[in-house]
C-alpha cells in the first residue's frame, strides 16, 4: 500500500482552458494502470477546449451546473451526479454555465489530444439551449 500526500492544485492552461480551471490531480496513470483521476473545478463560464481523450474519459459532476458537447451534436446541461461517458477518441468540450460553477471528477484511460477552443458562439449556442429547456 502507498499513501501519498495531495498534491497542490493546478491552475488550468490557458493553452487547453477558456477561463479560470482549477485542477486537482487525485492519482495519476500508475503502473501497471492509465487511469488518471482528477478534480477538475470550473469558474462560471469557463470551459476546456474541443479535445480526445486516448482510452475514453468518464467524468462525474459533483456541484454546480455546466454543459458538455460531442462535435456534430447539441450541448446538453449537467448537474450534480450526471455521469458521461466520451469514448477513445470522441471529440467533445465541457465547462461551466455561465453563472454557475462546476466541479466535475474526470477519470481517463490516457492522454489527452487537444484541438481549438470552444469559440463564443459554440459556447452561448449551448447556454441559449439550456434557456430553453426545463430545469
Amino acid at each position: 500500500m502507498d499513501i501519498a500526500a495531495k498534491p497542490a492544485t493546478i491552475k488550468g492552461s490557458d493553452a487547453t482552458f477558456t477561463g479560470d480551471v482549477w485542477i486537482d490531480p487525485i492519482t495519476t496513470g500508475l503502473t501497471p494502470t492509465p487511469i488518471s483521476v482528477a478534480a477538475v473545478h470550473f469558474s462560471p463560464g469557463a470551459r476546456s477546449a474541443w479535445h480526445t481523450h486516448d482510452g475514453g474519459q468518464t467524468l462525474y459532476v459533483t456541484e454546480g451546473r455546466g454543459f458538455v458537447q460531442v462535435r456534430g451534436e447539441e450541448a446538453v446541461t449537467l448537474r450534480p451526479g450526471d455521469v458521461v461517458y466520451a469514448p477513445d477518441g470522441e471529440e467533445h468540450w465541457h465547462g461551466a454555465t455561465p453563472n454557475d460553477f462546476m466541479t466535475h471528477l474526470s477519470i481517463t484511460g490516457g492522454p489527452a489530444q487537444w484541438g481549438r477552443h470552444v469559440t463564443n458562439d459554440e459556447y452561448h449556442d449551448a447556454h441559449h439551449l439550456e434557456e430553453r429547456s426545463p430545469m
